[in-house]
């Protein structure tokens, strides 16, 4: 990579590692707001234990700026995951290819501090074109499962979240402009490593 690249993107993650900041103190309000239905706790994967992950080129480079801190023992099991994924992924018939995080390691993200904008954002319901949009652990009686209504799929609240928390909302909201971000292309988290 040219000198003049490796600046340019050592610049964007800096920016944003400070929007990651921004973004944060808000997550942290909303799952303040809605600490009576969240269930997560340390332990709990459920969330990284199948899924496509949808990051965007930049979350792919930060991720990744934080890989190469991690000890040769931590990088030597996500790289064998990550080869184990493409496999996997070689040998998928279906249309998508949900899988577990590569980065977790004995329950616990390996990036946490790291982690995707979807990461951060799961386990949030919230409106998204005029729906609530809940996360999958609704369905294992987890996060808001005592307002949800499996019947119907309706759930009964009264304070949603209004902010759209889609991944290319957030990298396109009015605080990442702040930011000038330029965040890439959205993939499926495994996609990057192809």
């Amino acid at each position: 990579m040219p000198d003049s690249l490796h600046l340019e993107l050592k610049v964007m993650l800096k920016r944003y590692a400070l929007f990651l900041k921004d973004l944060d103190t808000r997550l942290n309000k909303y799952f303040k707001t809605h600490e009576k239905y969240i269930h997560c706790q340390k332990g709990c994967t459920e969330c990284c234990e199948i899924g496509e992950y949808p990051f965007s080129r930049l979350e792919a480079e930060y991720i990744m700026s934080g890989f190469v801190k991690l000890s040769p023992e931590i990088q030597k099991i996500i790289k064998k995951n990550i080869q184990n994924l493409k496999i996997q992924k070689i040998n998928n018939r279906q249309e998508r290819f949900n899988y577990r995080c590569p980065f977790l390691i004995n329950k616990e993200c390996s990036l946490y501090e790291y982690r995707g904008i979807v990461c951060r954002t799961f386990g949030l319901a919230y409106i998204s074109d005029n729906k609530v949009i809940l996360p999958q652990c609704v369905h294992s009686g987890k996060n808001y499962s005592s307002i949800y209504l499996p019947e119907s799929g309706e759930i009964i609240i009264n304070n949603p979240i209004e902010e759209d928390l889609h991944i290319d909302k957030i990298l396109r909201n009015p605080t990442a402009e702040k930011y000038e971000l330029e965040c890439g292309e959205i993939r499926p988290l495994i996609e990057w490593f192809l």
